[in-house]
């Protein structure tokens, strides 16, 4: 065994991820979860930085823009906002999760989690989980603020919360692209300067701040088929709120859309950091 150069301790370490079941590594999962919320916990100036960006677009667009801005069913503009603040913020959110898995991976923390008997998987499920905990944490802070500004919703508790779960399907999908690039660049200060030249255009071209029937025709419908469009209308309508304007697919099939969007980007970001973290591991 020594001539292929295995080391006694790498075969012991094989062999007890071999013997460790799902549950096991569901149990792994969870440390992860709860290593990565205490980060969170020791970072309040991290949580005030992610939070004072969406309450600052609520503040400015609802109350100095808000007078100016046009909803196409006359409604008051300040609850056509709020749905699509709800989903910047998800989207945003990748930022801080491609950072805190970049700055693991530059410190060298992953190949000292390699070198435990733990799960392989335990590092991204528990990255995925801590960010979905953060993501309730930050709808709670959104809808207080937008109850304080006059946004509430108006089709009763149960599709008040089938529009949170579309939010936070949102949110899982942006988590894994944001696990792909803070796996791709390593060095937590070049995530930023990748992320944002990506969301941000994503923010623009969409139904978060303008209906899409006020834009020039092809702006309009790039904007209807951006998959923060999807959810943005999708929970628009759950809630009751304003901006529900019909007459092509994307916005007659906005529910459809809010789940295979995310499902979509899920299905092809997920491998695609799997792949990356196996490179790493390897």
């Amino acid at each position: 065994m020594s001539g292929i150069g295995t080391t006694g301790a790498e075969v012991s370490t094989a062999r007890s991820r071999v013997a460790r079941g799902p549950g096991v590594a569901v149990a792994d999962g969870l440390v992860m979860t709860q290593r990565n919320m205490a980060q969170l916990v020791r970072s309040p100036e991290e949580i005030s930085l992610y939070f004072s960006l969406p309450i600052l677009f609520v503040l400015v667009f609802g109350y100095v823009f808000g007078s100016g801005m046009q909803v196409p069913d006359g409604g008051g503009y300040r609850e056509f906002l709020l749905p699509g603040v709800f989903a910047m913020t998800m989207l945003y959110g990748m930022g801080a999760t491609g950072t805190a898995l970049a700055f693991d991976v530059s410190r060298g923390v992953v190949d000292r989690f390699r070198s435990m008997p733990m799960a392989r998987s335990a590092l991204l499920v528990g990255r995925c989980l801590a960010d979905l905990l953060r993501a309730l944490l930050e709808m709670t802070v959104l809808v207080v603020c937008g109850l304080l500004v006059g946004w509430q919703w108006h089709r009763g508790v149960g599709l008040a919360l089938l529009a949170v779960a579309l939010v936070l399907l949102l949110r899982v999908a942006m988590s894994w692209i944001g696990i792909y690039i803070g796996l791709l660049l390593p060095n937590p200060d070049s995530v930023g300067t990748v992320i944002f030249p990506l969301a941000f255009p994503l923010t623009a071209l969409s139904s978060i701040f303008v209906e899409p029937d006020l834009m020039p025709g092809w702006l309009g419908a790039v904007a209807e088929w951006n998959p923060l469009s999807a959810t943005v209308a999708a929970i628009r309508e759950l809630f009751g709120n304003p901006g529900l304007s019909g007459g092509s697919w994307p916005t007659d099939n906005a529910l459809l859309l809010a789940v295979l969007w995310p499902v979509v980007l899920i299905a092809v970001f997920a491998p695609l950091a799997v792949r990356r973290y196996q490179r790493l591991t390897d």
